[in-house]
């Protein structure tokens, strides 16, 4: 089961993730945006924990929607409607507690559909869709299986970072980074580079 203080840990420890990430994701954006997504993250995920300090949340699902509502209006840029749609969108398909692995892979792939309507962005186009979209199938499968949450959250840690590191030879067709056209190509985007940083912080809470 998946509870409250776990959702809280996974917000803390992608802040600390970010925060310890935030050069080089900056370094990312500056090649093809720019250059302030690791700026505004660690801003908006700073404020998140301090949301979630200053009124504890009663619930996992209430977790997610003070979190999506924070970084929707603390963070500039497309990051905060982007991650902030993610988790808000979680919040309201996560079902009451107890938690299960299945409810919360439910509740993820409707994140990562909001964010790809939000975007209009689809697998392949290099944005953080092409991280969140294959930690989504691993636990869609995770759930299949039959696997625990802490394997569960190994393999959708491990897609998103694979998927991540596909982004590199691909040309962007989404965001300020399409305008580059070929010259895209070579860069790993930096969302779903901060998309895979948020699913390692899972894993990292969870084990």
């Amino acid at each position: 089961m998946m509870d409250t203080d776990l959702f809280v840990a996974w917000f803390e420890e992608s802040a600390r993730l970010i925060r310890r990430e935030r050069d080089r994701l900056t370094r990312l954006d500056a090649a093809i945006g720019d250059a302030d997504h690791g700026t505004n993250l660690d801003r908006g995920f700073s404020e998140v924990c301090k949301a979630l300090a200053d009124d504890p949340p009663g619930s996992a699902a209430e977790v997610l929607t003070t979190a999506g509502v924070t970084l929707i209006r603390r963070v500039g840029g497309a990051a905060g409607p982007l991650y902030g749609s993610v988790f808000r969108q979680m919040g309201r398909a996560l079902p009451e507690s107890p938690v299960t692995l299945a409810g919360f892979a439910a509740a993820f792939e409707e994140g990562v559909v909001a964010v790809e309507r939000l975007g209009k962005a689809a697998l392949g186009d290099k944005t953080m869709v092409d991280a969140l979209a294959p930690a989504s199938r691993a636990l869609s499968l995770a759930v299949r299986d039959g696997v625990g949450v802490r394997q569960a959250v190994e393999q959708a840690a491990h897609a998103a970072r694979e998927g991540a590191k596909s982004t590199i030879p691909m040309q962007a067709k989404r965001g300020r980074a399409s305008y580059l056209g070929p010259r895209s190509i070579g860069h790993e985007d930096p969302g779903a580079a901060s998309a895979a940083l948020l699913l390692e912080a899972l894993a990292s809470v969870v084990e």
